[in-house]
């Protein structure tokens, strides 16, 4: 499986204050070492997390140490990354979900990862057919033996399961 990892899941990766960096970190670890696995970024996410890197810090962290904190995170992924370059018009085929401004992008960036076979990964319920990275919590499960293991309990409806 391919995943295009959109701004949102790069800058909560990447920044442990942001609300949602454990459970996107754990996501990441836990695909990386998987290996029909392939997480994806194009020029217009990690254009997004150096300019977001650089507000959300009033300026007080440059945009060449912003990129290169991208830079080894990416890095980390060893041959699980892959870069995905944007081939993809954005003259021609808006879908109807994509009203306004605010849109254009997440719009776009799901249009080039299904070209290309990927599924794009966000924290935004609002793009439908993205993937959307789980709500839910990691519980430690313990064996009888004294073993352990983490296992990602996901929520839906009021349900619980494990993976």
């Amino acid at each position: 499986m391919k995943y295009l990892l959109d701004v949102n899941v790069l800058l909560a990766w990447g920044w442990a204050d942001h609300t949602e960096h454990q459970r996107t970190a754990l996501w990441i670890a836990t695909m990386k070492d998987r290996h029909q696995v392939t997480l994806l970024t194009s020029s217009i996410p990690e254009l997004g997390f150096v300019r977001v890197s650089v507000q959300r810090t009033g300026g007080n962290l440059s945009v060449i140490a912003a990129a290169e904190t991208l830079a080894g995170m990416l890095e980390s992924l060893g041959r699980t990354h892959q870069f995905l370059a944007d081939d993809l018009s954005s003259t021609k085929e808006w879908p109807d979900w994509c009203g306004g401004a605010s849109r254009t992008t997440e719009a776009h960036l799901l249009k080039l990862a299904e070209k290309h076979g990927a599924r794009l990964l966000t924290l935004d319920a609002g793009i439908p057919g993205a993937h959307l990275l789980a709500v839910g919590q990691w519980v430690v499960v313990q064996f009888d033996s004294g073993r352990q293991f983490a296992a990602w309990r996901t929520h839906h409806a009021g349900k619980s399961s494990a993976p």
